[in-house]
């Protein structure tokens, strides 16, 4: 598929870019993160960790991204020009007031972070102003909260499942009709650099 007018049209409005994956969707991310221009003007917010998961991947984005990038603290205001990766076991949500809440609560779908609970918060507080991208990943967790955000008319985009390592996670969403947009990588990283 190619990129046309509408797609590129509401990233360009957008003020927040959503980007939930799990198993198998690191390297993409890492990959998106380093060819951010400087002059995004977006707030780019990453859930990409699983329960008890610890790594250096604040370290590694740091080092290879153009924009500020940081880990997401509790009541934290949401700005633009900057990369916020969730906290392993918090759930991240997004507060109507534009900053970060942090949650103790279950696990969702196995993880803590669960991607459904921020992209649920974002649609509230958010409404069209987003644009939200659901990666690769072996369970459900997005799905219903990438539905909500198209609900609530953001810009909602699946990988292409046939090239994601993990599918369970953008087909889920395709199959609620949750993606208003499925694209392979070379289309997400083209539609970013717009």
């Amino acid at each position: 598929m190619s990129l046309d007018n509408n797609i590129i049209a509401h990233w360009k409005k957008s003020e927040f870019l959503l980007i939930g994956g799990s198993a198998g969707s690191f390297k993409l991310i890492f990959n998106i993160v380093k060819n951010f221009n400087s002059n995004l003007d977006k707030a780019v917010i990453i859930i990409h960790r699983k329960k008890n998961f610890f790594s250096e991947i604040e370290k590694l984005f740091a080092e290879n991204s153009r924009i500020s990038l940081k880990e997401i603290r509790d009541k934290e205001v949401i700005r633009k020009n900057t990369i916020y990766i969730a906290p392993a076991n918090y759930h991240t949500l997004i507060e109507k007031n534009g900053s970060f809440g942090l949650d103790v609560s279950e696990a969702i779908w196995y993880s803590r972070p669960s991607i459904d609970v921020t992209f649920e918060s974002a649609a509230e507080a958010f409404k069209g102003r987003c644009t939200a991208i659901l990666l690769s990943g072996a369970n459900q967790d997005g799905a219903l909260g990438l539905l909500k955000l198209r609900d609530n008319g953001c810009l909602t985009i699946a990988q292409n499942p046939e090239e994601a390592e993990m599918p369970q996670m953008p087909f889920a969403a395709i199959e609620i009709k949750a993606a208003e947009y499925i694209l392979n990588s070379e289309e997400i990283f083209g539609l970013l650099q717009k």
